[in-house]
């Protein structure tokens, strides 16, 4: 599990590519502080294995599941790639509950500044969005970020100069690809009320379902 709040940003080194697969070289410094290989780095906000760590950085595999979800495989050498070690049981949590497993990608669509703030716009789909409510928590390549606004086709997040400055965020521009991830907890909330609402009860009026009638006759 992490937090999203990234400890330090990586260099991609290099990314050997398969058919489907990827094995990425990363270099980095703060995240090897008592890394040992078998260890899980959040890579852009995806939960990666380090399959090998040496003094200047480590490597870890890619899969096709990953590659698929994620904008780990269109990364070019000199990339910069934020990077979060799983969170020690005894550490603060400074951000939110984040996973490491990516729902999707988003696009930057516009990137405006605000006194000391910088606003980011993020198109993406439908299916992300449902789950992203107003003042809620995401996470944009691992950076846990409060929801500033959202819409039936984007979302902002307003992010301060220490966040900007210390992530790669530094190096995006507008078209610029992140990876997302929306609150699970909003996500198992989703799935249990989606299940509520349209799978038949098993009591004594079989095949009918939870409806707005029954929920407020109920004193909900």
């Amino acid at each position: 599990m992490f937090t999203g709040i990234i400890e330090e940003t990586g260099t991609l080194v290099s990314s050997i590519r398969g058919p489907r697969s990827c094995v990425l070289d990363i270099r980095a410094r703060a995240v090897l502080d008592g890394t040992v290989p078998g260890d899980s780095i959040a890579v852009n906000g995806v939960c990666l294995t380090a399959s090998a760590v040496s003094s200047t950085g480590f490597t870890a595999d890619v899969m096709p599941e990953t590659m698929a979800r994620t904008g780990l495989g269109s990364m070019n050498p000199g990339a910069l790639v934020n990077l979060e070690r799983a969170m020690a049981a005894d550490g603060r949590f400074g951000g939110h509950i984040v996973s490491g497993h990516i729902d999707g990608t988003g696009t930057i669509s516009m990137i405006k500044r605000e006194g000391n703030a910088i606003w980011y716009t993020v198109r993406t789909c439908p299916s992300i969005l449902d789950l992203i409510i107003e003042k809620g928590s995401i996470a944009m390549d691992g950076i846990s970020l409060t929801v500033a606004r959202v819409t039936d086709r984007d979302f902002c997040v307003s992010v301060i100069p220490h966040t900007a400055g210390h992530t790669n965020l530094v190096r995006k521009t507008v078209g610029s690809t992140v990876n997302l991830e929306n609150d699970c907890v909003g996500k198992y909330v989703g799935k249990y009320l989606a299940k509520l609402l349209t799978v038949p009860r098993h009591d004594s009026h079989p095949g009918s379902a939870v409806t707005e009638e029954f929920l407020l006759r109920n004193g909900f």
